[in-house]
C-alpha cells in the first residue's frame, strides 16, 4: 500500500475517490459548505482534471510497455486468487484520457448549469463517484475489479439520474435504469464464473485479462454472456429502453453517460476481451453482435425522427451510434468501435451540452410549458451563436460530413462491415441497415439542429433568449473543436494517401494495434478487395452532404409544418415510431404486469396460506403439545410419586416378563 501511494498513477484513482469524500463530508458537515458553489465546484473539477494530466503525461511518454500497480490480495479461496491491482496499457490510457478529459469539461460546465441548486454539492460528489467507479472500469487488472466499477457506474447513474428524485418521472427512469442493468450484470456475472472454471482446468487461478484472453473452450458461452452483459451497459436490444429515459437527469448526468462513461462500458468489455471473441468457437456470437447491432441502430433512428424533445433526439442517437459501435465489433473491428467511442465522445457532448445551454435559456424566459421541445424554438443562433454554432459543428460531424470525425470513424465501421460480407454474406445486409441508418441520422440530426437554431421564432417575441455564462460555452468549444480534428487519428489508408499524409491509422497500428488485434479474416477481405474502398468513400460523402442538403433545404421551405410531410411520407409506421415502437407496451404486458400479478395473487395466496400456515400450525402444535404437558404437572406430590410407582412397576415388568 505505502508502494501505491508513491506512485503518481494511484492518484488516477485516488483523486476522484477523495473529491468525493471531502465534498460529500463538507457537505453534511458544515451547512455553509454547500453554498459555497464555487469552492465546491473546483474541488469537484480539479478531482477529476489531475488524474486527466497525470494520464496524458503517461500517454506521451508511453513505450508499450504496460503499468502495473497492485494494493492487495482481495480475494482468496480455494484455487481462487484475485488481486486489487490496476492495468496501465494503451486502450485503458485512451480510454482514461477519454472519461477524465470529457468528464473535466462536464464539471466545469456543470458549475454554471447547476447554480443555485440546493443539492449542488451533492451533484458533484455523485459525478465525482461516477468517475471514480468508471476509472475502476477502465483500469482494473482483472474481471473482478472491473466488475467493481461496473457496479459503481450502475449506482453511481442511479443517483444522477434520479438527482431530482422529487419529481417520481425521473425516479421511475432511474429505477427503470437500475433494474434494466442488473439483467445484464447477471450475465457478466455467469461469464465470469465460466471463464474461471475453464481457465481452473488449466490451473490459472486468476481472472487478470491478460490470463482470461487464453481461454481456449467454452468461449462461445463466455462470449455470448459477456455480449448480453453490454447490451444493458451499451444501451442494445433489448436492453436498450433504459437509454433513452435517461435523459431525465440534469444534462450534464446525460452527456456524461451517453457520450464518455457508462455506455462505452460495453464496448470497452469486448474489446478487452477480444481475443476470446476472436475464436472460431465464439464467431457465431460476432455474427449475433452485427445483427442486434444492426437492428438497434435503425430502430433508434427511425424513433428519432418523430421526436420532438431535443434530449431525446439526442438520447435515441445515442442508442443508434452505439449500434454503430456494435457493427464494427461484429465484424472483429475492435479498434475502429473503440475509436468511434472516442469520436463520438467529442461530438454527443457538445449536442447534450448545447441542448443543456438551449434549454436553460429557454426556462429563463418563463414562456413555454416544456423548454425542451424544439417545436417551441426556431431562429435561436441569432441569440445564441456559440451555443448554435458548437451545435451545427457537432451535427455535421455525426452526420459524417467529410473532414469531420465522425466522417472518418462511421465510414471506417461501414467499410469494416461491407468487407466482412465477403467471408460472411450477412454482414453485407448489415452494411445496407448501417448505410440506411447513416441517412436517416443526417436526416434527424439536421432536422432537430434547423428546428431549433433557424427558421422561424416559435417562442412569444417578448421573450429575449441569451447565450450563456463562459463556464458553459467555454466547454462547448473545446468540445466542438475536437469534433473537428479527432478523426485524424484514425483515417485509413487510402483517405490518408487522398490527404497526402503517410501515418495513416495511427490509433490502429501505432497505438491500439500494439495491444488488439483485429480479425485477421477481415484484415485479408480489405486487402483482397480494396477496388471497393474509394467507391464507399464517395457514396458515404454523397449521403451526408447530399442528406444535410437536402433536409437544410425541406426545412427551410416548409419549417416546423415540414414534419407534417415527414409523417405523411411514413404512414402508419410514422404513429409506431412516435411511440417508440411500443416496446415499454410490450416489456409492461409481457413480463412487468404478469410478475406484478403474480406478486399480488399467487404470492400473497402463498404467503397466506402456506407461509402463515406453517408459521401458525407450528405455534397451534407447540401450544396445543405444552397444554397436554401441563396437565401432567399438577403440584401434587402423591400425583408424583404415583407416576414414578407405575415407572417403576413397568420397568420390573419389562425385565421379568421381556
Amino acid at each position: 500500500m505505502d508502494n501505491f501511494l508513491l506512485n503518481p498513477l494511484s492518484y488516477i484513482i485516488l483523486l476522484p475517490l477523495l473529491g468525493a469524500t471531502v465534498i460529500g463530508l463538507g457537505g453534511f458537515m458544515f451547512p455553509a459548505f454547500r453554498k459555497q458553489e464555487k469552492l465546491v465546484g473546483t474541488i469537484g473539477t480539479l478531482a477529476v482534471a489531475i488524474p486527466f494530466f497525470i494520464i496524458v503525461s503517461q500517454f506521451l511518454g508511453f513505450h508499450d510497455k504496460p503499468i502495473d500497480f497492485k494494493l492487495f490480495t482481495w480475494l482468496s479461496a480455494g484455487n481462487l486468487s484475485v488481486d486489487f491491482a490496476y492495468h496501465l496499457d494503451q486502450l485503458s490510457l485512451l480510454m482514461g484520457m477519454i472519461v477524465t478529459g470529457i468528464g473535466s469539461l462536464i464539471h466545469i460546465y456543470s458549475i454554471g448549469y447547476m447554480h443555485h441548486d440546493r443539492g449542488f454539492y451533492k451533484f458533484f460528489l455523485y459525478l465525482n463517484l461516477f468517475i471514480f467507479a468508471m476509472l475502476n472500469l477502465i483500469l482494473g487488472d482483472n474481471l473482478v475489479v472491473l466488475f467493481l466499477g461496473w457496479e459503481g457506474v450502475g449506482v453511481c447513474s442511479y443517483l444522477l439520474i434520479g438527482f431530482w428524485y422529487e419529481d417520481m418521472a425521473k425516479a421511475a427512469a432511474a429505477q427503470k435504469a437500475f433494474v434494466a442493468n442488473r439483467i445484464g450484470d447477471f450475465a457478466m456475472i455467469g461469464a465470469m464464473g465460466l471463464l474461471y472454471y475453464e481457465l481452473a482446468k488449466n490451473g490459472v487461478t486468476h481472472l487478470s485479462f491478460a490470463e482470461i484472453n487464453t481461454v481456449g473452450s467454452n468461449t462461445f458461452w463466455i462470449a455470448l454472456l459477456a455480449f448480453i452483459a453490454a447490451t444493458g451497459k451499451s444501451a442494445q436490444i433489448p436492453l436498450y429502453v433504459w437509454l433513452p429515459d435517461a435523459m431525465a437527469g440534469p444534462t450534464p448526468v446525460s452527456a456524461l453517460i451517453h457520450a464518455a462513461t457508462m455506455v462505452t462500458s460495453g464496448i470497452y468489455l469486448i474489446a478487452r476481451m477480444s481475443p476470446v471473441f476472436s475464436t472460431p468457437e465464439a464467431a457465431p456470437v460476432l455474427v449475433i453482435v452485427g445483427v442486434v447491432a444492426a437492428c438497434t441502430a435503425l430502430m433508434a433512428a427511425l424513433i428519432a425522427i418523430a421526436q420532438n424533445d431535443i434530449k431525446k433526439v439526442l438520447a435515441y442517437s445515442t442508442v443508434s451510434q452505439l449500434g454503430f459501435m456494435f457493427m464494427a465489433l461484429g465484424a472483429g473491428a475492435y479498434t475502429t468501435a473503440i475509436f468511434h467511442v472516442m469520436t463520438h465522445a467529442f461530438f454527443k457532448a457538445c449536442l447534450f451540452l448545447g441542448s443543456g445551454s438551449v434549454i436553460h435559456a429557454m426556462e429563463h424566459m418563463h414562456t413555454v410549458e416544456d423548454p425542451q421541445d424544439i417545436r417551441t424554438m426556431g431562429g435561436l443562433l441569432k441569440y445564441m451563436k456559440q451555443t448554435g454554432w458548437t451545435f451545427k459543428i457537432s451535427t455535421w460531424a455525426i452526420a459524417g460530413i467529410p473532414l469531420l470525425s465522425g466522417f472518418f470513424s462511421k465510414d471506417e465501421i461501414l467499410g469494416n462491415v461491407f468487407f466482412s460480407g465477403f467471408e460472411d454474406s450477412v454482414y453485407f445486409l448489415v452494411w445496407g441497415v448501417g448505410t440506411l441508418t447513416a441517412c436517416l441520422t443526417a436526416f434527424y440530426m439536421t432536422r432537430v439542429t434547423f428546428l431549433t437554431f433557424e427558421g422561424k421564432e416559435r417562442f412569444p417575441h417578448s421573450a429575449h433568449p441569451h447565450e450563456s455564462s463562459p463556464l458553459m460555452t467555454i466547454p462547448l468549444i473545446v468540445l466542438a473543436f475536437l469534433a473537428i480534428v479527432g478523426g485524424y487519428l484514425g483515417f485509413n489508408e487510402y483517405i490518408g494517401h487522398l490527404l497526402g499524409m503517410h501515418e495513416a491509422h495511427w490509433l490502429n497500428h501505432h497505438w491500439l494495434g500494439h495491444l488488439i488485434h483485429n480479425n485477421p479474416n477481415l484484415e485479408h477481405a480489405i486487402h483482397s478487395h480494396e477496388a471497393f474502398e474509394p467507391v464507399l468513400i464517395l457514396l458515404a460523402i454523397a449521403i451526408a452532404v447530399g442528406v444535410v442538403y437536402w433536409t437544410t433545404k425541406f426545412y427551410t421551405k416548409h419549417d416546423l409544418a415540414g414534419d407534417d410531410k415527414v409523417k405523411a411520407f411514413f404512414g402508419k409506421m410514422y404513429g409506431w415510431m412516435e411511440n417508440k415502437f411500443y416496446v415499454d407496451e410490450f416489456y409492461q404486458a409481457a413480463f412487468l404486469t404478469p410478475f406484478v400479478w403474480a406478486g399480488t395473487h399467487i404470492v400473497v395466496w402463498f404467503d397466506k396460506n402456506i407461509i402463515d400456515g406453517i408459521v401458525n400450525g407450528s405455534a397451534w402444535v407447540t401450544s396445543q403439545t405444552g397444554e397436554l404437558l401441563r396437565k401432567g404437572q399438577t403440584g401434587f406430590v402423591s400425583h408424583y410419586a404415583l407416576v414414578v410407582a407405575l415407572g417403576v412397576i413397568t420397568i420390573m415388568g419389562y425385565l421379568i416378563f421381556g
